[in-house]
């Protein structure tokens, strides 16, 4: 997000460009480099798919909160289909991506951040970068406290059955393995961005 929040405020197009260089790379990767890299070429696809649906919200559906879960849902029909095929690590990584997006978006409703999103990002940099800053120092209500750590308990319990589900002997244990890394990566980025609202707005990629 820090990298593709920024790039694609900037130069929306050339971002929106670079999934194909991403979907082009793990698709080549994958029928081209043999077994031995085939699931790499899997999960740069499923990453292509997530950075299309975050590219098309950042570039153009900012300032509309609302939007953001439906737009990076947008490959959810081939995402479904592909967890029946040998592509299920890529679409293992996007729904897992999709379900923190989801945590995060209803995090953002219940602490009152979506209400202050559109305030933000259309907001001058200035104006913005304080508005962000008030935001950030609003989630530590002790209520806002307490939803976020339940949030992050959730997303640990879910993560760690996945892992549970990663059995050597199970032909989508790989798959379960990067879903549950990729759902971790929620809290890290998350929490990333929230410090980094706190400390230095203008670095969060948001403004």
């Amino acid at each position: 997000m820090f990298l593709q929040a920024p790039w694609v405020h900037l130069y929306p197009i050339s971002a929106c460009l670079f999934t194909f260089v991403l979907l082009g790379s793990g698709v080549a990767l994958a029928l081209l480099g043999g077994t031995k890299w085939f699931q790499a070429g899997s999960l740069i696809v499923g990453v292509s798919g997530s950075w299309l649906g975050g590219c098309l919200f950042w570039g153009w559906l900012r300032s509309h909160p609302v939007l953001h879960l439906p737009v990076e849902a947008m490959a959810l029909p081939l995402a479904f289909v592909g967890l029946d095929t040998r592509w299920r690590i890529g679409s293992g990584f996007y729904l897992s991506c999709l379900l923190g997006t989801a945590f995060t978006d209803l995090l953002m409703l219940f602490t009152g951040v979506m209400h202050s999103w559109p305030l933000v990002v259309e907001a001058p940099l200035v104006n913005a970068s304080q508005l962000l800053h008030q935001t950030a120092l609003d989630l530590l209500r002790p209520q806002s406290i307490f939803l976020l750590l339940v949030a992050a308990a959730l997303i640990i319990t879910v993560s760690a059955l996945m892992r549970n589900r990663a059995t050597l002997n199970s032909p989508s244990g790989g798959a379960w393995l990067v879903a549950s890394a990729a759902l971790t990566t929620t809290l890290w980025v998350d929490g990333l961005f929230f410090l980094t609202a706190l400390i230095q707005p203008r670095l969060s990629g948001l403004i």
